[in-house]
């Protein structure tokens, strides 16, 4: 057998066992990371932040939270806080760079930060949607085959958190049931309820059953997704999550939602300064109450159709946006979370397919560390679907090769096979 024959060999083998792999490996980025701004850029928009913060305010819906802000230093005028740019830097600076989020299995914990990727799966729709029975309400057995799904995906890193919203469940229960599904059929990481203080704290105590409580604070084993009701308030539900998250000391994802020309201003940069001011004072509440606690700095942005009000996803602007707040979180040298395969499509189609891609490329090129949403959304959001979520893994493989850029070793370059084959 010749030196060609026994590479071609090889690299065959490399590709079966690669394919059987059931738990799934995160991916290094090693692309050159894309900024569209200057540091003079950057500045101006870092400047325009800290005078939303210090003169403009946040308001905090909240007085356990108002309390530990004053108490901290930060001057409240009603419900509205306002940070001085020094206290924002000193405490946005005793936030890791990067963590690791426990699993089940240990061979699934995924490391949230640096030059890592974390994909994870559809979040919050009410909807699901296959072709054979269409559009309908999600219930606790699309919940299941969802988490399932994820945990089968070698491209897909984490469980999520609530991958269908289950109809048929008793709102006041069907966080338990949720978090208990990712228990039970995902070794994966998974993220936990925000819907109040009191649900995020039974996610904790589960949590503590599954990994032990002592673990937990080395490592989190929880990831919360606190949402920022831009423009500028945070409110009660979400501060009694992050909380209860963040004195346990797990993870949370401080994430302005911002539709430009709704809830911001139709520019690009002044949607990307205040998203910067939102999410750091979330994240500077989460250090005031537990130093350290790990914190990803995230981005939720996109524009409206300005002739009838509904959101537009894969629009150049909130690519921009995607790039210029990826560029602010490693200015801070926090983690950063945004991106997904959003579609204002209803069905898997042409549509949905170069929707999902035009935001999902600037997410990889953007180095996203946690990516949301990475497989299964349909109708901006509303709905969850089948076929979707497998095509869309079929992607996130491609991705997978793609972020590991050249292989420039003897065998990458191939010299031996190259002089092997005559030329013409």
């Amino acid at each position: 057998m010749g030196r060609r024959s026994r590479i071609r060999d090889r690299r065959k083998r490399h590709q079966q066992v690669e394919t059987a792999v059931s738990h799934a490996t995160q991916p290094i980025h090693n692309l050159p990371v894309t900024e569209i701004l200057d540091e003079a850029g950057l500045q101006k928009i870092i400047h325009t932040s800290e005078i939303i913060l210090s003169e403009v305010g946040i308001d905090f819906y909240d007085d356990e939270a108002q309390a530990i802000l004053q108490q901290h230093g930060v001057r409240l005028q009603g419900d509205t806080a306002f940070f001085e740019p020094d206290l924002v830097a000193e405490y946005v600076a005793k936030a890791p760079g990067q963590f690791t989020q426990l699993a089940r299995n240990p061979e699934n914990n995924v490391i949230i930060g640096g030059n890592h990727l974390c994909f994870a799966p559809v979040y919050g729709p009410p909807f699901v949607h296959n072709l054979d029975r269409g559009r309908r309400e999600a219930t606790m057995e699309d919940f299941n085959n969802f988490v399932k799904l994820a945990y089968l995906s070698p491209y897909i890193h984490h469980s999520g958190g609530t991958v269908v919203e289950p109809t048929d469940e008793p709102t006041h229960t069907r966080h338990l049931d949720m978090v208990y599904s990712h228990i039970k059929y995902s070794d994966k990481p998974f993220m936990g309820s925000v819907t109040s203080q009191a649900n995020a704290e039974d996610s904790i105590r589960m949590a503590e059953i599954l990994f032990g409580k002592e673990a937990m604070q080395e490592n989190p084993a929880i990831l919360g997704l606190i949402n920022i009701s831009s423009p500028r308030r945070l409110d009660d539900r979400m501060l009694g999550a992050l909380k209860a998250y963040a004195k346990a000391r797990q993870a949370v994802i401080i994430t302005p939602f911002i539709l430009s020309g709704a809830m911001a201003p139709v520019s690009v940069a002044g949607t990307v300064a205040q998203l910067n001011a939102e999410a750091l004072a979330g994240i500077v509440l989460a250090q005031m109450i537990n130093p350290g606690t790990p914190v990803v700095y995230g981005s939720f942005q996109t524009n409206i159709d300005l002739q009838s009000g509904a959101p537009v996803f894969g629009s150049p602007e909130s690519q921009l946006a995607l790039f210029a707040s990826a560029q602010l979180a490693r200015h801070y040298k926090l983690p950063f979370r945004s991106g997904g395969m959003f579609a204002s499509s209803k069905i898997p189609d042409a549509q949905a397919a170069y929707e999902s891609t035009m935001v999902m490329l600037p997410a990889i090129q953007a180095r996203v560390n946690f990516i949301l949403h990475a497989a299964g959304w349909l109708e901006n959001g509303l709905t969850a679907g089948y076929e979707k979520f497998i095509l869309d893994c079929q992607l996130l493989g491609m991705y997978h090769k793609y972020v590991r850029g050249l292989d420039l070793s003897d065998e990458g370059l191939a010299l031996e096979a190259i002089r092997e084959v005559a030329a013409g």
